[in-house]
Parts: structure tokens; sequence; C-alpha cells
């Protein structure tokens, strides 16, 4: 497969779970109309992002209402779900996870946020994941036919060391359920991604929830960007689906053109992984 028909589903998020379910395989669903085959949700699709709200909407991966629902919509819909990231519970601590569905409806990948959000921005923003948050430790990765794809979550987009191990376990794609705020959003957002595109020749996207009035204020503009980093899809900051067909092959064109993972010099420096 070299095409994957795919979409980005910005949500509005509010305080009543079973509404933000409601509302995002709403969404899901008319995705998948659409034709896309491979669909990805925000972070914190399901509850208000904030440290005041981890433990209160932490669920149990994968046996509670979120994933279930995640699971039967992948399965009706016959599609890959990237289920954007819900707080869970494991053993008495707390995890910003993103768990990926395939279309029979099984749980095919989950990943932990790895790079907690811990800034402090004088006259911009305080926040301070790790309160509440432990980190995840392992990447994850998984493959839609022969594409492998790999998964970030929003902080970690700005780590590039995690970016180039994806890129030398052969993925094509990071996906990032991301909610960037309005201060580090308008400067930030769109760059990071480019960066990280055009840094190791792979498509990058990245989803934001729909930008609300009230508590944590998301910036949207969730997007699609190719391997060349430039940005072929974007929404702006209200609820919708955004559709873009990737083409695949698009990272051998580049990584031919500019073969710079063939000119890394790794007799003088080298990314790594340390836990396998």
């Amino acid at each position: 497969m070299t095409i994957i028909k795919s979409a980005l589903v910005q949500t509005q998020v509010g305080v009543d779970r079973d509404a933000n379910l409601k509302n995002a395989k709403k969404f899901i669903e008319e995705a998948a109309k659409g034709g896309a085959k491979l669909i990805c949700l925000p972070e914190c699709f399901n509850s208000p992002y904030g440290v005041k709200f981890f433990d209160k909407y932490a669920e149990c991966v994968p046996n509670g209402p979120t994933c279930e629902m995640l699971s039967n919509v992948a399965k009706d819909n016959q599609i890959y779900l990237v289920g954007g990231t819900i707080p869970e519970i494991y053993e008495n601590k707390y995890y910003n996870t993103c768990t990926v569905w395939n279309p029979c409806g099984e749980m095919i990948a989950k990943y932990r946020k790895i790079h907690l959000f811990d800034i402090d921005i004088p006259g911009g923003i305080t926040f301070k994941e790790s309160d509440i948050l432990s980190p995840g430790k392992e990447l994850a990765t998984f493959c839609i036919d022969d594409v492998k794809i790999g998964l970030g979550i929003c902080y970690d987009m700005r780590f590039e060391e995690l970016a180039k191990l994806y890129r030398l376990m052969g993925c094509s794609m990071i996906i990032y359920p991301g909610a960037f705020n309005m201060t580090t959003g308008p400067m930030h957002w769109e760059l990071l991604q480019r960066g990280r595109a055009l840094d190791n020749q792979i498509y990058v996207c990245a989803i934001s929830p729909a930008r609300g009035t009230q508590g944590y204020i998301a910036w949207g503009h969730s997007q699609f960007t190719n391997p060349w980093g430039k940005v072929i899809c974007q929404a702006d900051h209200t609820e919708k689906v955004v559709h873009c067909d990737l083409d695949f092959k698009e990272c051998d064109v580049v990584r031919q053109q500019i073969p710079i993972f063939k000119q890394r010099r790794c007799d003088v420096y080298d990314t790594i992984n340390k836990i396998n």
C-alpha cells in the first residue's frame, strides 16, 4: 500500500465524558463515511486537559468505557483508529496514553507520553504535568500493510531524538495527538511538525482539540505535513474533520534525492534507544 486515505478529527472537549465520547464517535463515523481508512483523534479527547482532571477521568486500558467505544467504532467502520489520548490509571500511577485499534476492534499499540509538559513562561503559561502524571518509557509503532507508523504525544514533538529513533526503526510517519496552547501554538505548532518531517523525511500529523473558551485553551490547527516539510492540509481552530490522501512513495522520493540518513556520521555522533 502506498496511499492511505487519512483523517484528523478535531473535536470540542467538555467536562461530560459521555458527551465527549458521543461527539468523538459522531466525527469518527463522519470521517469513515468520507472514505478515511486511518482516523486520528486529539490529545485528551475524552476529558478536559489539566492536572486537576487527570485522576478524576482516568480509566484502565483497555478495559474502560473510552477504549470500549474506540474498539467498537473501529470495528463497525472497518478503520484503523488512533484514539488520541486519555488519562490512564495503572498500578496506582497515572499516564497520558494513546491507543491504536485495527478494523477488527483489536488494540494493536499503546503509547504513554514520555516527555511530560512541565514549563513556566512568564506572562504566558505555567503547567506541570508531573504533579500527577508518570512518564512512559517505551516507543510504540503499528503497521498498516507495509507502512510503519510511530506514536508521540504533544510535548514529545519538541524532542527530535524520539523522531529520529522512529525513522531508524523504519517509520514513514509519526502521529502526535497534541494540545498546544495559545502561547506556544502560534509560534511552534506548525514549525515543530515541519521540522520533524523534514529532519526525518517522513509524514507528520498532529491532532488538536478544537479551541474552547474556558480552562486550558487549545490552539487547534490539526495538520498533515509531508516528507518535504510542507503543510499539505490544516484545520482552523473549530470542530472539523480534515481529510488527506497520504502517498508514502513521497518518502522514498525525498530519501533518494537527499540521502541524509546514508550521510550521517555515526562515527562522530549517534542516536540510540537505551531500552529494548
